[in-house]
């Protein structure tokens, strides 16, 4: 049935009775007459179809052996017509009154609008009933009187609300501006917002509204972008905090929350010059290798002759900001608040707090001002710490900073396309507001400002961005973008003659960015200010469009023109032997307020847009761990984990039972979360049950890590490669060699790449699991093989609701009857084919031996195959290596939570 059918169907059946309920005492004589009637008509035979003939009214149970039965019978019987051989009257009259009542009930009710003289026939209606109702009948006016209070009454109220202004006088730009500002109480607004909201579905995601993904089907064309030329992302909503003071003393302090095991520091040479920029893992205070937190970037400013000052950015992400603020409060003993965040002023709060009304003047008057940075937090919120002791400076730059990020083998390109160096101003200009003119005069910065100059030109001569050495940081002053701006829109294409400056271009790729290079007015709070707040206007740009003599040609400098930015080279896929440098790009930062300055010449040039669905992907290519999806060690992850098996879960009730996956049948005890610290409990207990040792004695057990130790690493990433592709340089892998691993990191887990060794396609919380030797000799003889099947399990929880069902049903029929008890037993929050809590043995469920879960999992258009990015347990890793030949080295079996069969896959440590 169409749905104008099921409409007109509604409508029609709108005051009819949904359901009936059979009383013990009914109106029997409605009944009898009912009958009576039926019986005159000599249409007894009608009533009884209608009402179920053949059917036992003692017992309510139908009858298929004689009487009418509805629907076509198998065997191609028609439909049976016997009349019942006997009837009991008062049964049959307690059955049928209600229904009769609700009949009746149904025609005196009058359809469609509730007016009282609806209910007269349509003869006698006149229009002047509903204006005049000494025009209805005496029996009516009653009614019509109280109806016409009524609606006076509500038409007194309305007057005394606030009328609603018109759409052209809320669509004016002063207007918009405090509806938009008002807005953001809750979820700020990046300032590319207004463009995304148009072309992006938004998500509300850690006290901001962010890009989800386009409307548009773009994936492919995004990747492609990636791949060829270049995709652009808004990174503004990372949280940036500053620390200033002693080079020495940060340090000292820095160390507690991290570790030299997982890689170089804050204290690495290489990063204090201030050349590159650096990633870390930062834990909590002194607790390595449990308590942690996330990973962060950080960069220093470059050395300042004759000073040991020094200043320094993280950027993490807005999910673990509280917890790293407390802990460099903790080690920087930084507890004492210098400032706070300005308190909003009346303007302001009339922006942010309320919406305006059109009848106060005052709020008419008032000018409308445009929010730039995190203006929407509270008024006295701290955002600034320092400690007399160890001298050291806190300062929170959230959203002060704009972050755009280009990743693509020709991001170098558009940026060279799009920022034009800034140029000397000779002329004597007069002491101002803005800082170039002052800052020009310097000879030392303008010598600095040149080199600059020459090394951002340099970059029109490499070929792709990976050719750069990773994290290279380039300081430059540059012009108002929307100066060049292109009249239409075109595709930035590299230049296929040699360059002039090979010998630069080859030093360039080979030695980097010279660390001086790195400075930038941009560090400096007072400049960045003067940026922002002199920014030109675009009704003024538009004013020198107009009155340029050649339309689409570049427009003249003004002083306030000259805007600061920072660019750092992000080095993409760096572990691994596979795709090295894919999904390099470089990252753009600029002073608040110049976003969307940036950002559509940015776009003219032909890139691709993305968002946080690009993000997951850029990083499931590269191969490497998103925060915080694939950091379930950290209290974001866990959160995340936590948020995460609820939306799957409504997502599972949303489908209809019979079209929902039976994950108890298919062997599936976690298809929404991922019981870490059960499987990590399991596999110790195992290893330990198969030394021999004892464990009744054990204390509290720790909780779980994650393994990021570098060393450990490269050998398990060795030891998963067969024979014939490992190395000699590294020690073999004996049973006291993982015995001692497994002492040190049993209860941890490591991150690995599942490349699937035939056709397949991985899915979310796919098993990863142990093969049986038959499995692995069923792989050396059909070479290509599917892989084994799981068998079938047994549904218990099935049959616990049946008996639910059938206790609840027994109580209903006697209410004498005791209660059954199986009802009692039930799990709380039992869903149908899902394993309740607790979990049984997740290690040993199912045939095969569990190793861990996938993360990530999808047909990968960078490697061409499925691929998987999972976390497995190093206990069960060690085991299942020490049991394979040393030609099948770091073969497992990948199922999907949905499905029975097993796929072959290769375990790939990428280091």
């Amino acid at each position: 049935m169409t749905g104008a059918k099921d409409r007109m169907r509604q409508k029609k059946m709108k005051n009819q009775p949904r359901n009936v309920t059979y009383s013990s005492t009914g109106d029997v004589h409605i009944v009898f007459a009912f009958l009576h009637c039926c019986w005159m008509f000599s249409d007894v035979h009608k009533v009884f179809s209608t009402v179920g003939v053949g059917r036992s009214v003692e017992r309510g149970q139908v009858s298929h052996a004689s009487g009418w039965v509805r629907g076509h019978q198998a065997g191609g019987l028609g439909y049976t017509r016997h009349l019942p051989k006997y009837i009991t009257a008062s049964h049959f009259a307690n059955a049928r009154a209600a229904e009769v009542n609700s009949m009746l009930k149904a025609v005196s009710k009058p359809a469609g609008s509730c007016h009282v003289f609806n209910e007269l026939p349509k003869h006698m209606r006149r229009r002047a009933m509903s204006h005049n109702t000494k025009r209805l009948p005496s029996r009516l006016r009653e009614g019509a009187n109280k109806l016409m209070e009524r609606c006076q009454q509500t038409e007194k109220e309305k007057k005394h609300l606030p009328k609603r202004r018109s759409r052209r006088a809320r669509r004016r730009h002063g207007n918009l501006l405090l509806e938009f500002n008002r807005r953001q109480r809750k979820n700020k607004w990046l300032e590319t917002h207004i463009w995304h909201a148009k072309r992006f579905h938004m998500l509300k995601r850690w006290s901001y509204c962010l890009p989800h993904r386009p409307t548009a089907k773009t994936f492919r064309s995004s990747y492609r972008a990636m791949n060829t030329h270049a995709l652009l992302q808004d990174l503004s909503y990372f949280c940036c905090l500053e620390l200033q003071g002693s080079e020495e003393t940060i340090l000292r302090a820095l160390v507690r929350l991290t570790s030299k095991d997982t890689g170089p520091t804050f204290g690495a040479e290489l990063f204090l010059s201030g050349s590159r920029q650096g990633s870390v893992h930062l834990y909590r205070a002194d607790q390595f290798p449990h308590g942690s937190l996330g990973p962060a970037d950080f960069l220093w400013r470059p050395r300042a002759p004759h000073t040991s000052h020094r200043q320094l950015w993280i950027w993490i992400h807005p999910a673990l900001k509280a917890e790293v603020v407390s802990e460099l409060q903790l080690v920087c003993q930084c507890l004492e608040v210098l400032s706070t965040s300005e308190e909003i002023s009346s303007v302001e709060r009339t922006l942010v707090g309320q919406k305006r009304k059109r009848d106060d003047e005052d709020c008419i008057n008032t000018p409308s001002k445009k929010l730039f940075g995190d203006c929407t937090r509270a008024a006295g919120t701290p955002v600034r710490w320092g400690s007399a002791d160890t001298a050291i400076t806190i300062s929170d730059l959230t959203m002060e900073i704009v972050r755009y990020r280009l990743i693509g083998p020709l991001a170098h390109l558009v940026l060279t396309d799009t920022l034009l160096p800034a140029n000397e101003d000779k002329e004597t200009v007069e002491p101002s507001g803005f800082w170039w003119p002052n800052h020009s005069q310097d000879q030392t910065n303008m010598k600095l400002h040149q080199q600059q100059t020459d090394t951002f030109q340099l970059l029109r001569g490499v070929c792709s961005t990976g050719e750069i050495p990773a994290g290279c940081v380039l300081g430059l002053t540059v012009d108002d973008p929307r100066l060049s701006l292109p009249q239409r829109r075109s595709k930035t294409l590299p230049d296929l003659q040699p360059s002039a400056e090979e010998c630069g271009v080859r030093d360039l790729t080979l030695r980097g960015v010279v660390a001086h290079c790195g400075e930038s007015a941009l560090w400096d709070a007072s400049v960045r200010h003067s940026v922002t707040h002199n920014q030109m206007a675009q009704q003024e740009l538009n004013r020198m469009r107009s009155e340029a003599l050649v339309p689409g040609s570049r427009l003249a400098a003004p002083p306030q023109s000259r805007v600061p930015v920072l660019l750092v080279h992000q080095p993409g896929r760096v572990r691994g032997e596979e795709r090295r440098h894919w999904g390099s790009g470089w990252d753009l930062l600029l002073p608040k307020g110049w976003g969307m300055a940036f950002w559509i010449p940015l776009v003219y040039r032909g890139v691709r847009v993305g968002g946080l669905h690009m993000s997951v992907k850029h990083s499931q290519f590269k191969g490497q761990p998103h925060f915080p999806h694939d950091y379930p060690d950290c209290p974001a992850g866990t959160l995340f984990q936590s948020e995460q098996e609820a939306e799957l879960i409504e997502k599972f009730k949303r489908r209809p039972p019979s079209k929902r996956t039976n994950y108890i049948k298919h062997g599936c005890l976690a298809p929404f979360c991922c019981p870490w610290q059960q499987l990590t409990e399991e596999w110790e207990e195992l290893m330990k049950l198969n030394e021999g040792t004892s464990s009744i004695c054990r204390t509290r057990p720790a909780e779980f890590t994650v393994l990021r130790n570098l060393r450990v690493l490269r050998q398990l990433s060795v030891w998963c490669r067969p024979s014939r592709s490992r190395r000699a340089t590294h020690p073999p892998l004996t049973p006291e060699v993982a015995a001692a691993l497994q002492g040190e990191w049993g209860r941890s887990l490591i991150w690995v790449r599942l490349r699937l060794l035939s056709k397949g396609q991985p899915a979310l919380h796919a098993m990863v699991c142990v093969p049986t030797v038959s499995d692995l000799l069923l792989l050396l003889k059909a070479g290509r093989s599917s892989g084994p099947l799981e068998p079938l399990h047994k549904d218990h929880v099935k049959n616990m609701l049946k008996r639910k069902h059938k206790a609840s049903h027994a109580s209903e029929g006697s209410s004498s009857a005791p209660h059954s008890n199986a009802s009692e037993a039930l799990p709380v929050g039992l869903i149908r084919g899902v394993w309740p809590q607790p979990l049984p043995s997740v290690l040993s469920h199912c045939s095969r031996l569990t190793l861990g879960w996938v993360q990530k999992g999808d047909f990968s258009l960078a490697a061409g195959c499925g691929e998987a990015l999972a976390y497995v347990s190093v206990s069960g890793l060690l085991h299942t290596l020490l049991q394979q030949p040393q030609e099948q080295r770091g073969i497992v079996l990948l199922r999907n939570p949905s499905s029975l069969q097993y796929r072959y896959a290769q375990i790939v440590v990428d280091i």
